[in-house]
């Protein structure tokens, strides 16, 4: 059996491809960073202002914010995958970001919990904890989900 030999449309398509390849995993970290923290100032808009509506509407605050942050965590990993890290949409990378997300929710919804009684004592209340407590939690699970998903999960190859 002999190998065929590969037309021009194939290796001209093979071509782009690895390029494309290239580009993607020859991001800069600055410039992976500047978008991780774009797409998540985006997502955790979204997050943010859904846990508002749904409280708002009576939903419990801490269902409210887990309903919140499965919206964001969708977006923000399509987002990520793609545009920051380049990379493919992929069941072993949804599975890694999500084990990752998972253990990131609990301490973002630790964090969100137990700094309520801090910020009552503080003299906050309402919007005005809530707002500080979802961003010290933000900024944490933001961190870890960055170093993480650009070390071990979109690392280059």
């Amino acid at each position: 059996m002999t190998d065929k030999p590969e037309d021009s449309s194939q290796g001209a398509a093979r071509a782009v491809a690895e390029d494309v390849e290239v580009q993607a995993s020859s991001t800069s970290l600055k410039t992976q960073l500047f978008r991780f923290i774009s797409v998540g100032v985006c997502t955790a808009a979204l997050d943010y202002s859904l846990t508002l509506l749904l409280t708002a509407l009576g939903l419990h605050r801490s269902a409210a914010k887990a309903l919140g942050w499965v919206a964001g965590t969708i977006a923000a990993y399509i987002a990520n995958a793609r545009w920051t890290f380049g990379a493919q949409v992929s069941g072993r990378t949804a599975g890694a970001v999500a084990a990752l997300y998972g253990s990131t929710f609990v301490v973002q919804n630790f964090l969100y919990w137990v700094l309520n009684a801090p910020l009552l004592s503080l003299g906050l209340d309402g919007v005005v904890k809530d707002t500080v407590a979802f961003v010290i939690a933000q900024a944490v699970a933001t961190v870890t989900n960055f170093v993480i998903q650009r070390i071990f999960i979109f690392k280059d190859k």
